[in-house]
């Protein structure tokens, strides 16, 4: 019994991965990071043309919504959150900073850590983003059933988190 149930906690192996491609064949316009680059791309331009934030490089909606509803405060959480180095997050915030959208603030019990603070101006900016994120996404699914919306979902789950295992079988940082 002991070596079953040793059996059921034992973490399943992912199966072997299929040849979807070779190198004889590889276009890299069919690959797997092209592929989703291009509609990040696509949709992030969309969704920076509605925000007012054409002239961001980056998504500069992403880090200052986080920061509204609380859920990173300093520039390394920020920076983990949006999935970005620390020093692109800064030079980021820099230019967030500059358009009065957030300020900089140390803290009082720790004078070494540096608080991210959304301004008025930023909160509204920060407001508009899940309206703007919904019909943004919602023009780029037209066409799709429910059924294959939800598989989307699993399919890029599932791919988000063999990419996950294979940085950590490489000992890459997450």
């Amino acid at each position: 019994m002991a070596r079953a149930d040793a059996a059921l906690r034992k973490p399943r192996r992912a199966a072997p991965a299929a040849a979807f491609f070779t190198p004889e064949t590889f276009r890299p316009e069919q690959g797997v990071l092209y592929l989703l680059r291009k509609a990040m791309v696509r949709l992030s331009q969309s969704v920076n043309r509605e925000m007012a934030m054409e002239e961001s490089t980056l998504p500069q909606w992403l880090p200052l919504f986080k920061v509204w509803k609380c859920d990173a405060s300093t520039v390394a959480d920020l920076a983990r959150q949006c999935c970005i180095d620390v020093s692109a997050m800064t030079r980021l915030l820099d230019r967030l900073e500059k358009k009065g959208l957030v300020r900089r603030a140390r803290c009082a019990a720790d004078r070494r850590v540096v608080r991210i603070v959304i301004t008025p101006e930023g909160q509204a900016v920060a407001e508009r983003v899940p309206a703007v994120l919904c019909g943004v996404y919602n023009r780029a699914l037209a066409g799709f059933t429910a059924q294959e919306w939800a598989q989307l979902q699993s399919l890029a789950e599932r791919l988000r988190a063999n990419a996950e295992a294979m940085a950590q079988e490489l000992g890459v940082p997450t």
